[in-house]
């Protein structure tokens, strides 16, 4: 008879290591090190090359003495020194900090105090505001740039240390090490900041290690995938496809800047057979295939997420040869921890209907632990597709926490869940479908009104490009809602027009009381800035404003 003590076994060096993306590529270069890791232009490189630029850029941060829990802040756009530093950065125990290309020198200058950054990698199109934020620092990091040959800027000299001649002057690479614990912090990102400074999200070796392996599963991805950088990788470290992909020995396929010919050509030169991308992204894709009428010579799968996608969207994309999965997450979560998993049984439905059951945001990711809609009182809600809870989850892929703000993390965890903020409802399968952010749920008159549902019916109209749904003001209401709209290229739409379609399809007291024209300010995911749209309808009020939008 086993005694309980027998159980308690110790970990070794034999039967425990800690869990780090960092182990993807030592792995990959030693088994595929002639395969091609990275493409950029006329640049190649195969694993072997690869990974011995990692190896040297992490020496040189070595001999600049940044070490374990150190910060590698990295504003640069999908090139292959960004790839690089997913690696090089956090090696060795030190954190990898991204920052939005898209940023002001106030906002840069905010995220590398609050993360006390030891070093700066930017690239040289930054260089003005990097130098706008360092010089008002009194600590600032050290500064390293890249300049990229395929770039249109001047490629001359610089007053800054350059990231090529770093790597050549290290004397010997050193072998990219993990943490010593896998609950060290891997990496540094900063949420959208929509209301006051953004938070620090602090995530962790453990939960990017494991998202990254459920990202093959969940995207069924096989070996030697051929994945386009569409996605910006400033933005949740790439939703941790820089270590999937790795992991899988697939080739990297930078692009600097996004392009919809460009991502045809590429996908048709390159054989791309995988990129994520924003719900925009889409939209821009639908777009082109209504005025080009091309589509991609091979099949092309797309995993979205950032923003609801619209079911006409989805159906446009679909249509020219791709196939989409939706994930759902946030930065918190390592962006994924819902994904709108397909069932087989749908495949016969209606095309209109499998890109609605496809628009859902699904079931829980396969590294996500748990996941749940509750009501105010933490009572789960019952699967009828109609009544409205937060969505939490919790488990291995759920952040450490927001840097330096106590206050914040606690209210996040509060309960034992992450929440998220998001107002979602449970079909009767089990599959969820968000229906607002808590902030952005419209209170008219009592009547509480979804303003993913309007967006929805709005992107239904072929005029429509984009479409955001606010609460405005109203002195009866309290709050009713406005539509911003931006038509497509070459079309006309007017407001009228915009609110019949509405009410054909809506109930009388969810159609839009304004449409205002025009185009859409975003995110760096994608997400469209409604804070922004609603001090717009705060300045517009009752007045004059866009009536209809023609073409340029």
């Amino acid at each position: 008879m086993r005694t309980k003590s027998g159980w308690d076994l110790d970990k070794s060096q034999a039967n425990y290591h800690a869990l780090s993306p960092v182990s993807f590529l030592n792995r990959t270069s030693k088994i595929f090190p002639d395969h091609m890791a990275v493409v950029y232009g006329k640049t190649r490189l195969t694993y072997r090359e690869f990974a011995d630029r990692c190896e040297r850029m992490s020496a040189f941060l070595d001999t600049r003495m940044v070490g374990p829990g150190d910060v590698v802040s990295v504003m640069l756009p999908n090139i292959p020194e960004m790839l690089e530093l997913h690696f090089a950065g956090i090696a060795g125990g030190r954190v990898l900090h991204p920052i939005s290309t898209r940023l002001d020198a106030r906002a840069v200058r905010f995220q590398l105090e609050h993360s006390q950054s030891s070093v700066l990698v930017f690239d040289r199109e930054y260089a003005a505001i990097v130098t706008e934020a360092l010089a008002e620092m009194d600590s600032p990091p050290y500064a390293l740039e890249v300049v990229d040959v395929y770039a249109s800027y001047d490629q001359g000299a610089s007053a800054y240390p350059n990231y090529e001649d770093a790597l050549a002057n290290v004397a010997d690479p050193v072998c990219l090490t993990g943490p010593h614990d896998e609950w060290q912090a891997i990496a540094l990102s900063y949420t959208s900041g929509t209301t006051g400074n953004p938070k620090g999200v602090v995530t962790h070796h453990r939960g990017a290690y494991l998202n990254a392996m459920a990202n093959t599963v969940g995207w069924s991805l096989e070996q030697h995938p051929v994945y386009l950088w569409v996605l910006p990788m400033f933005h949740c470290d790439g939703w941790c496809f820089p270590w999937s992909i790795t992991l899988l020995a697939g080739t990297h396929v930078c692009l600097r800047k996004v392009d919809i010919d460009v991502i045809f050509a590429l996908a048709e030169s390159e054989a791309v057979s995988h990129f994520c991308a924003a719900p925009v992204i889409l939209s821009m894709l639908a777009s082109d295939a209504n005025t080009s009428q091309r589509s991609f010579q091979r099949p092309v799968k797309i995993l979205t997420a950032g923003a609801p996608p619209p079911a006409a969207v989805i159906e446009a994309v679909e249509g020219i040869n791709t196939h989409i999965t939706q994930v759902y997450g946030l930065t918190e979560t390592y962006s994924s921890t819902a994904i709108s998993v397909w069932r087989p049984e749908w495949d016969a439905r209606p095309k209109h209907e499998r890109s609605h059951l496809k628009a859902r945001q699904g079931v829980q990711y396969p590294a996500c632990e748990d996941m749940d809609v509750v009501d105010s009182q933490h009572r789960s809600v019952p699967w009828d597709g109609q009544t409205l809870g937060e969505i939490v989850v919790r488990g291995n892929t759920v952040m450490k926490g927001y840097l330096n703000n106590a206050a914040a993390t606690q209210e996040a965890f509060k309960g034992g869940w992450f929440h998220t903020g998001d107002l979602a409802v449970r079909d009767a399968d089990g599959y969820i479908s968000i229906k607002d952010r808590t902030k952005d749920m419209i209170n008219s008159g009592g009547e509480k009104i979804s303003s993913i549902e309007i967006e929805e019916v709005l992107f239904e109209h072929p005029a429509v490009l984009e479409a955001a749904v606010i609460a405005a003001p109203d002195p009866k209401w309290g709050e009713v809602p406005w539509a911003f709209v931006n038509v497509k290229p070459g079309m006309r739409m007017t407001e009228e027009e915009a609110m019949n379609f509405c009410r054909t399809r809506l109930a009388k007291y969810k159609v839009p009381k304004r449409v205002v024209f025009g185009p859409l300010e975003r995110t760096a995911s994608g997400k469209v800035q409604k804070f922004k749209l609603r001090d717009i309808a705060a300045e517009i009020g009752t007045d004059a404003h866009a009536k209809e939008q023609v073409p340029e």
